[in-house]
C-alpha cells in the first residue's frame, strides 16, 4: 500500500479531534498530528522540514476564525487540500469558507465516513497537481519540478523519465514493480526501447539519490523488477 499521508487535524473539541485522529491512524493510509488552536497549528507548520498533504480544520477556534487561519496559510505558499469543518449551514458561511481557500466544507454533525472519502478524494486530485510533493526516503520529491530535495536542502535535479520512474515506483507504495510493466508504464509501448533504457535509468537514478550506489538503500532491484523504499 502508499506510504501513510501526512495530514494535521485542528480542532478544539478534544473528543472529535481525537476520534478523528485514531480513525485516521486506524485505516493506515495517515501520520495525523492535532492542534487545538490556530497557534498551536501554525507552531507545528513552523517547525523545520514540516508538511503536511492535507489540513482539516475547524472553523471555530478558540484563538480565531478558522477562515482566517485557511486565508494565511495560503498567503504563505501552502497548497495542501484543507477541509473545514463548521457547526454553521449557511450559504454564506460555505461561499466564505471556500473564498479563503478551502478545498471543501464539511456541516457538523458528519459521518467520519463521509470526511475520509473526501480527504481522500481532495489527496487524488492534489497529487495530480503542480503542487504535489512525496517523501521518499530522506527526499521531498516535487515531480512537477523534477527535483528532489533532502534534509540538508541539497537540490537533485532529475531528467524527465527519471522523474517519472520515481512517481510510478512511489505510487505502487514500496512494492516491487516488474520492469516491462515500469518500461510500458513510462514509455509506452514502444518498441523501439529495450529494458537496457530502463536500466541506463535506473543507474543514474541510483548515482543521483543513494549515499552508496553499489549498495542501494532506496532503489532497489527484486527479482527482475524494481521498488522503492519509501522510509529510509
Amino acid at each position: 500500500m502508499p506510504a501513510p499521508r501526512p495530514v494535521l487535524v485542528i480542532e478544539d473539541d478534544i473528543a472529535l479531534r481525537e476520534t478523528l485522529a485514531e480513525e485516521m491512524r486506524l485505516e493506515g493510509a495517515f501520520l495525523v498530528d492535532e492542534a487545538a488552536s490556530a497557534a498551536e497549528a501554525e507552531a507545528l507548520l513552523r517547525l523545520p522540514h514540516a508538511r503536511y498533504d492535507a489540513i482539516v480544520l475547524d472553523i471555530g477556534l478558540p484563538d480565531g476564525d478558522g477562515r482566517d487561519l485557511c486565508a494565511r496559510l495560503r498567503k504563505q505558499g501552502h497548497h495542501m487540500p484543507i477541509l473545514m469543518l463548521t457547526g454553521v449551514q449557511g450559504e454564506q458561511d460555505i461561499v466564505r469558507g471556500l473564498d479563503a481557500g478551502a478545498n471543501d466544507y464539511i456541516a457538523k454533525p458528519f459521518r467520519v465516513s463521509e470526511l475520509m472519502a473526501r480527504l481522500r478524494a481532495q489527496l487524488r486530485v492534489f497529487d495530480t497537481s503542480e503542487d504535489a510533493t512525496f517523501m521518499i526516503g530522506r527526499y521531498t520529491f516535487r515531480p512537477s519540478s523534477r527535483m528532489l530535495l533532502d534534509t540538508a536542502g541539497r537540490k537533485i535535479r532529475l531528467t524527465q523519465k527519471e522523474a517519472e520512474v520515481l512517481r510510478y515506483l512511489y505510487g505502487a507504495g514500496g512494492q516491487p514493480v516488474e520492469r516491462q510493466i515500469l518500461l510500458n508504464e513510462v514509455w509506452g509501448y514502444n518498441n523501439a526501447v529495450s529494458t537496457h533504457t530502463l536500466e541506463t535509468h535506473i543507474y543514474r537514478l541510483r548515482q543521483k539519490i543513494e549515499l552508496d550506489p553499489s549498495n542501494p538503500s532506496l532503489l532497489l532491484t527484486k527479482s527482475g523488477s524494481y521498488g522503492l523504499t519509501l522510509h529510509n
